[in-house]
């Protein structure tokens, strides 16, 4: 036998032995063989406890809740997501992950819900209503029992306790994000024409723009300045306050029941909170792979969260007065009783409006995923009665053609609720679909 023929032999018997030895290993499906169930159960679960008959107990930026949630998920089963890679070097501060053992099994479903298990109760413990404790805990054995007889007991430990390190150290990172800070008394400048004033108690959210960002740049280039303030009839400013005066004197059947289906309000989903409900029948309605749920989740969820950062830091920048305060001083300044919007207004400046760069941020971020013609149903709060003149009338559901269309309703409700003037609602759309834009752009999920 010759060197040569030796030397081929050798190299094919090597051969043979690591191909066997793969061959023999442990066979893993990846996470976009699975179903999105898990997911959209936590969700459910999310849902039942931000639905609140009053109060907000969960803050100003619920796209928090979203994001943290959603990134965990992700990371969680992001060994199971070959062509996709991790988070971390990405998002700002965001801590290394734990990596799981590439001889070993894992079963996707049990990370994730071990995963989204252990931020549910993280970021919702301060919640202590009986229905809470008691759907995590059903839920929890529901699934845990489901997936161990799927997995076998030793695939079902090594997985969930991965997906509980991985929501260990994305809800520590979360604690530094500077959400609750600061704690001192905000002070309005002196007053000058045009200024917001708040029409009772305290200024809301006044340090909501001090968030850290996720995704470093995401707020580059994405805001415009409000309208001149002007008191002349010819000026934009005036027929935009003027048009919302107008508009408030005729508002059709219609025109109300959006206003009051995005009000989000006693009963319902404060602050934003109502995008974690739209997540959830997105999942039900266009049933993704779990990989595709996961995906959904982070990439809406920070989209959201910086984007709520974005409106308040522009808010509190420029401090632009509510429709209130010049319609009521300007265009019918003798009116008895005073003008009143068909909404509350929110104790925060006008500019720009929060529910048109939230709407459009989450927009974005679904229809860069699911494509920009996508029928989506969104039936909140179906069943929900609400007196709109002509007494208690079911909310029922709304139908939309495409994500867009659900956000250019969201945006233009603020209108007819006359909270907002029409500049403010285009023009926070605009700073919605920027921001989402920069996170797309600036983040990169694949390898």
């Amino acid at each position: 036998m010759t060197f040569k023929t030796l030397g081929t032999l050798l190299l094919a018997l090597a051969t043979c032995f690591f191909s066997c030895k793969k061959d023999n290993g442990p066979k893993v499906p990846e996470a976009n063989t699975y179903s999105a169930e898990v997911v959209t159960k936590w969700l459910g679960v999310q849902t039942g406890m931000l639905n609140r008959p009053t109060g907000n107990p969960f803050g100003f930026n619920p796209g928090r809740y979203m994001a943290y949630c959603g990134i965990a998920l992700y990371e969680a089963i992001l060994p199971g997501m070959p062509a996709n890679r991790s988070l971390y070097g990405q998002l700002t501060s965001m801590p290394e992950m734990p990596e799981a053992d590439p001889g070993l099994a894992y079963h996707w479903p049990t990370a994730a819900h071990a995963a989204l298990a252990a931020m549910t109760r993280k970021f919702y413990s301060g919640i202590t209503a009986a229905y809470n404790e008691t759907a995590v805990n059903n839920l929890e054995t529901e699934l845990n029992t489901k997936f161990m007889a799927e997995a076998g007991s030793d695939v079902f430990e090594r997985s969930a306790a991965f997906g509980t390190e991985v929501a260990n150290r994305i809800y520590t990172w979360a604690q530094t994000d500077n959400a609750g800070w600061p704690t001192t008394p905000y002070q309005l400048p002196p007053y000058y024409p045009g200024m917001w004033m708040p029409e009772t108690g305290s200024p809301v959210n006044p340090y909501g723009g001090y968030t850290r960002l996720l995704v470093p740049g995401s707020l580059d280039d994405v805001a415009s300045p409000p309208l001149a303030y002007s008191t002349d009839p010819t000026s934009p400013y005036y027929k935009d306050m003027q048009e919302v005066y107008t508009v408030s004197q005729n508002l059709t059947a219609e025109q109300k029941l959006i206003a009051k289906y995005y009000v989000d309000s006693n009963p319902g989903y404060p602050a934003g909170a109502h995008y974690v409900s739209i997540l959830k029948q997105v999942m039900e309605q266009l049933k993704p792979s779990l990989e595709k749920a996961a995906l959904t989740y982070a990439k809406t969820g920070i989209s959201l969260c910086d984007a709520v950062t974005g409106s308040f830091k522009v808010k509190y920048t420029h401090l632009a007065e509510r429709p209130f305060q010049f319609i009521r001083t300007v265009i019918v300044p003798t009116a008895i009783p005073q003008w009143q919007p068909y909404l509350p207004t929110p104790g925060f400046p006008d500019f720009p409006s929060n529910h048109a760069i939230f709407s459009n941020s989450v927009a974005y971020a679904l229809s860069s995923i699911y494509g920009d013609k996508t029928a989506i149903t969104n039936s909140t709060y179906e069943g929900v009665m609400a007196d709109m003149g002509n007494g208690p009338q079911n909310l029922g559901k709304r139908q939309y053609a495409s994500f867009d269309a659900m956000a250019d309703e969201i945006s233009i409700s603020r209108l007819y609720g006359g909270i907002h003037y029409r500049y403010s609602c285009e023009e926070g759309a605009k700073q919605g679909r920027k921001t989402a834009q920069n996170v797309e752009t600036k983040l990169n999920f694949l390898k």
